[in-house]
């Protein structure tokens, strides 16, 4: 079958690049999603638009019967950067030697139009059996408090039902396919201060100097080996992600030392026990120091596996249909939010090759836009019928 041998009513290309002319740099929208919004509306589909805090999400829905498969993704974007680094305008959409160039053509907007177009294809040969939706959020870029995690929280309580979700990030590694994401890491983030006495250099005695107890307290953290793996995840690792003093003079002892730690963990671990380890051993370093020492935590997610099962097996399945590939199943990566939709049902990541998200010339090839949305009528019918 080539992939022009079916007819949609929406182009992948054109409706990606409608997209990428709205310059939704999160928490803006700039109308990107009311481009989704008309279109899905045009396929029949029942769209609730909850705006949380400033921030436009979108949910909508064909049918009223299960098996309900949802897709989800993100019209935000990360900032263009350097405007003068650029080949062309970031939010002009251009199209050269088969590259369809623009900020959020890769992450993620032409995987929401792709999944858009793939719908419209599998309506134009009749009724899927159960009901499609799709959980669009102006959130994934940014802290992400206001989005999918919002969203979700208001569909289990009002008893919504989705019965499996593809999230359409940028999964592929070099070619269209070749790796579906089936879990992701935790994430934590740690914030310490340690609060001393300001003083001369030459009179240590007369102060408290807390920059050797934040590195002690540190090099604790780091050097602590969190665990050697789980099954289908790397080990976890903290990472120390910055050190300040905020010192401009060279004989001051400063007042105050802060530091940042990331912990990636696996499903062996969780936010909440590494969160008390590490209370539990600044408490050990501030009484051993005698100087005060607070630590604050912001916890993105736990980390998930999506198993081997009948809604992973008929993803893999149409995947290798449509592209020739067996794509490997894998958990690497940072943090989606899939994290959240796991609460409600199955997920996993299926999208286009990520080598350039987030980068100046970000971009797509063309024909990866149609291959993918050949990918994603292949799922349907394969999770559906």
């Amino acid at each position: 079958m080539t992939l022009a041998a079916f007819d949609t009513r929406h182009d992948p290309v054109e409706l990606t690049r409608a997209l990428i002319r709205k310059p939704s740099v999160t928490p803006v929208d700039a109308g990107a999603m009311d481009i989704v919004q008309a279109a899905l509306e045009q396929l029949g589909f029942a769209c609730r638009r909850m705006a949380v805090e400033g921030i436009e999400n979108l949910y909508a829905r064909r049918g009223t019967t299960g098996p309900n498969l949802c897709f989800a993704g993100h019209t935000d974007v990360v900032p263009a950067g350097d405007l003068g680094a650029w080949t062309h305008d970031p939010f002009a959409a251009v199209i050269e030697d088969g590259k369809l160039y623009g900020r959020g053509s890769a992450d993620m907007k032409s995987g929401i139009a792709a999944w858009i177009a793939a719908v419209s294809a599998v309506l134009a040969e009749g009724e899927p059996q159960g009901s499609l939706s799709l959980l669009i959020t102006g959130d994934e870029e940014g802290p992400a408090l206001f989005g999918t995690k919002a969203v979700v929280a208001r569909l289990l309580e009002e008893g919504e039902r989705i019965d499996a979700c593809v999230v359409g990030e940028p999964s592929s590694m070099q070619a269209l396919g070749d790796t579906i994401k089936i879990g992701r890491r935790g994430s934590l983030n740690s914030w310490f201060t340690v609060r001393g006495k300001q003083g001369h250099v030459a009179y240590p005695d007369r102060a408290a100097n807390p920059a050797p107890v934040l590195v002690g307290l540190m090099s604790e953290l780091a050097g602590h080996r969190l665990d050697d793996g789980y099954p289908e995840f790397q080990p976890s690792n903290l990472e120390i992600t910055t050190l300040d003093v905020g010192n401009p003079a060279p004989n001051l002892i400063p007042a105050e030392a802060k530091g940042r730690t990331n912990i990636r963990f696996n499903p062996g671990q969780t936010g909440a026990g590494l969160m008390a380890w590490i209370d539990q051993v600044a408490a050990r370093h501030a009484a051993d120091s005698g100087l005060s020492i607070t630590v604050e935590h912001m916890h993105s997610g736990d980390a998930f596996l999506t198993e081997r099962g009948p809604f992973v097996d008929a993803v893999v399945a149409a995947v290798e249909r449509t592209t020739g590939l067996t794509p490997t199943l894998s958990t690497t990566g940072g943090t989606s939010d899939a994290r959240f939709i796991r609460a409600m049902c199955p997920v996993l990541e299926l999208g286009l090759v990520g080598q350039t998200i987030h980068q100046v010339d970000e971009h797509v090839a063309v024909e990866d836009v149609h291959r993918l949305t050949a990918t994603y009528r292949a799922v349907i019918r394969a999770v559906l019928g």
